[in-house]
């Protein structure tokens, strides 16, 4: 890699900064947010958006709300040409654990179906799939090649009884590439419905519904620059009618989407703005994005990976996040993984995800355009006297 300047004048082997990009958002200078993963980052466009929109709604609330089914129609369309999708096959909602129930409420399912998931997958849509059937787990190993060894272990756990798979398209913890196109196509060949958590796909992924899952959910407020309490749920043709609108509303008679989309007299501010995240991506460069931030990751990977007793994950190296496993002796339980957490903000400044494993958790690293090659050689350089200490 090319030697670059920082701001203070030190040398550093990292890719060079996105142009621009820190100053389009509002973040502290005193942390160095390694985290973008689990709650995004609104820049600064975006915002003001969404505070054109509030102003709005308190100059007149009733033209303002009359407007909104119309307008939220507008969003969506938008959005769906962003995500080449069908705008009457995608609704919005607020986010991906919203969407999840909705999804498995749409497939009509019953307490003797079984329902797979993995071990990677994010808790709560997991416990709102045992909620309405049997679940069964598979267990993946976190340290599985690549996503055709991912694939032969799903597969390999279906049972007669399995009727839907309910998997990550990017975990969350780990940050492996689960439901590709190839394992939704098996999935659909053996008969298997697929419902598909992409919370992180919208926005790192060039095609976040390849392989055209029977019903999907991504988050727009991680990495598509909208605002918090964003998300689509995009499903097939024949289970549209089978989605429950959240609360009855005038909307209702509509059908889906419209019908979920309306909740009556709520704040729908960071729907309406969230277009103007994925307007503002294309206009930076997409592709660019995407790859300014895999080169960043990849780099603090292998930093990390540098310290004794940490190693990385199998990865995508196309996606924006990668974990490593720490010393087998740490984040055995989500208790210790939170205490180790709160420990790496405190001393060295740093938010990153720690996640838990019985045998061992690991840390997850996030690159966004506001991120700077030399924050990652600060959690470096703190986190091996940190780690020994412990």
């Amino acid at each position: 890699m090319t030697t670059h300047r920082t701001a203070d004048g030190r040398g550093t082997d990292g890719p060079a900064a996105f142009p621009g990009g820190a100053a389009l958002f509002r973040l502290g200078p005193d942390v160095a947010h390694l985290n973008h993963g689990s709650f995004g980052a609104v820049p600064l466009p975006v915002s003001a958006a969404r505070r054109g929109l509030i102003e709005e709604a308190d100059a007149d609330p009733d033209a303002f709300f009359l407007s909104v089914p119309e307008r939220l129609a507008a969003a969506r369309r938008r959005i769906a040409a962003h995500l080449d999708a069908d705008p009457e096959g995608i609704a919005l909602v607020h986010n991906a654990t919203e969407a999840a129930n909705l999804a498995l409420d749409a497939l009509g399912l019953r307490p003797e179906d079984e329902v797979l998931v993995t071990d990677h997958g994010y808790g709560t849509v997991t416990d709102a799939a045992a909620r309405r059937a049997r679940v069964t787990t598979v267990a993946l190993d976190p340290e599985l090649p690549d996503e055709e060894a991912v694939a032969e272990a799903v597969l390999g756990a279906l049972t007669p009884r399995t009727t839907v798979a309910v998997l990550d398209q990017i975990s969350s913890p780990t940050a492996r590439s689960v439901a590709g196109p190839g394992l939704v196509a098996a999935l659909r060949e053996r008969g298997v419905r697929t419902v598909v958590d992409g919370a992180h796909a919208p926005g790192m992924l060039a095609r976040p519904l390849a392989g055209e899952p029977d019903l999907w959910f991504g988050n727009l407020h991680k990495w598509a620059y909208a605002p918090a309490g964003s998300a689509v749920l995009a499903v097939a043709a024949p289970y549209r009618a089978g989605v429950p609108a959240p609360v009855p509303s005038w909307e209702h008679a509509q059908g889906f989407p419209r019908a979920v989309e309306y909740r009556a007299t709520a704040d729908y501010t960071g729907l309406l703005a969230a277009p103007e995240g994925l307007d503002l991506l294309a206009s930076l460069g997409a592709p660019a994005v995407r790859r300014h931030n895999a080169e960043l990751v990849a780099y603090g990977t292998e930093l990390l990976s540098a310290l004794p007793g940490i190693t990385p994950l199998p990865y995508g190296p196309e996606l924006a996040m990668r974990s490593l496993r720490l010393p087998r002796r740490l984040a055995r339980t989500q208790a210790e993984a939170v205490a180790l957490r709160e420990e790496i903000a405190a001393r060295l400044g740093c938010r990153v995800l720690v996640w838990a494993w019985p045998t061992g958790g690991g840390i997850r690293l996030s690159a966004q355009i506001y991120n700077r090659a030399e924050e990652y050689e600060r959690l470096a350089a703190g986190l091996k006297p940190l780690l020994d200490g412990r």
